[in-house]
């Protein structure tokens, strides 16, 4: 039986550390989005459509509001992305949420490469 797969990312930009990890498991994935230190922030949940509906994907704020609209619009992009649930979590403590979106988006795209590149070197 496989485990859940967990890949951790950082980011050095305007002298703050952004973080991701990344935890994968079968139908779902969660992903923690936090400056300085890995916190919980802002959580929000997005499920995919099946492959047969079309519209954009569902999602909804779990916790907190003070950093929505991030939470909820890499937790849809991801959903879309990887085809599962997805939970994202977003932590500013000084950044802005629109400044911190370019930096939290390189972490997303990171930490989905590195995940693509594992399954193809296990092949």
């Amino acid at each position: 039986m496989e485990r859940a797969k967990v890949i951790k990312e950082e980011l050095i930009e305007q002298d703050t550390r952004f973080l991701a990890v990344y935890v994968e498991a079968k139908n779902s994935c969660l992903i923690m989005l936090s400056e300085k230190e890995d916190r919980l922030g802002t959580l929000a949940i997005a499920i995919p459509k099946p492959k047969d509906f079309l519209g954009p994907v569902t999602s909804s704020v779990l916790l907190g509001d003070k950093h929505a609209v991030s939470a909820r619009m890499f937790a849809e992009y991801i959903a879309s992305k990887r085809g599962k649930i997805a939970m994202v979590s977003v932590y500013l403590d000084k950044l802005g949420e629109m400044q911190a979106q370019t930096f939290f988006m390189h972490l997303v795209e990171k930490v989905i490469q590195a995940k693509s590149e594992k399954e193809s070197t296990k092949i």
